[in-house]
């Protein structure tokens, strides 16, 4: 997965003007905006998805309130915590690198976009995807990292996007969240950590996941004699002796697994 980290100075204002203020100081400062400059800061709000369709070369059309913000001590503090943040995330991100690469091989078995990642304050608590351009994907991310498990921003991160590259009918809606949590929050998570994470996700979804989970495993070309491994580590039982292996699901991508779970979902959501 190509992915690039940047802080972008606009990106970065229009968060911190339209998201919940993180301090004090910033508060103050969107109110003194408001007061003085109403018209410019509602146009500012327009300017969203102008910004992320090409960040890099964006140019506003008034820049009157983002002129203002950049020049303040506020921002200039906000730009250097957001700059070491953007640092944090790369070394996560490079440590992982070769396994998200697999994961995307082996476990999605789909290309994925080229990824720009803009860098916002972890203080925002955001995970914002926006896909303006068809060649390139779009991450704002601004969470903290969790100093026992840094590599569940990367779950986080990577659970947005296969959300918004993986497609499926609406009918399938379920089941199709379903196997994504199967892939990214609960087998991603696991081969990061080195522990089972299968009981992660939406307790709406557990009892189609727990259904799913055999056929999961031949998805994933667990070879049948080693199942109970499997269902000892992530705490599922199932009776594997009655259940056909079924050996074309090791051939299908993401999407396809989804539809096979559809299609045959009579007989497997028991």
């Amino acid at each position: 997965m190509n992915v690039k980290f940047y802080v972008n100075n606009y990106v970065l204002i229009w968060n911190l003007l339209f998201q919940a203020s993180i301090s004090e100081p910033i508060y103050n400062l969107k109110q003194k905006l408001w007061a003085n400059y109403k018209n410019e800061y509602n146009n500012t709000y327009r300017d969203k998805h102008l910004i992320l369709r090409d960040a890099k070369n964006f140019i506003p059309n008034d820049d009157t309130v983002y002129n203002i913000v950049v020049e303040t001590r506020e921002y200039e503090k906000l730009k250097k915590c957001a700059d070491k943040y953007r640092m944090e995330l790369m070394k996560i991100w490079d440590s992982n690198k070769r396994l998200i690469n697999a994961f995307v091989k082996n476990i999605l078995k789909r290309d994925i976009r080229p990824y720009t990642i803009l860098v916002v304050n972890e203080e925002l608590d955001i995970i914002d995807t926006n896909y303006l351009n068809e060649e390139t994907g779009t991450l704002i991310v601004g969470k903290r990292i969790d100093k026992k498990d840094p590599t569940k921003i990367i779950v986080e991160m990577i659970m947005a996007i296969v959300k918004e590259e993986i497609k499926y009918d609406s009918n399938k809606s379920e089941i199709g969240t379903a196997i994504i949590e199967l892939a990214v929050l609960n087998e991603l998570a696991t081969i990061l950590t080195k522990k089972s994470c299968y009981i992660s996700g939406q307790p709406s979804l557990s009892n189609i996941k727990r259904n799913v989970y055999p056929y999961w495993l031949m998805y994933l070309a667990v070879p049948k004699d080693e199942f109970n491994t499997y269902m000892a580590r992530d705490k599922i039982a199932f009776d594997a002796n009655s259940m056909a292996y079924e050996k074309e699901l090791k051939k299908m991508d993401i999407v396809e697994f989804i539809d096979f779970c559809y299609r045959n979902k009579r007989y497997i959501l028991k």
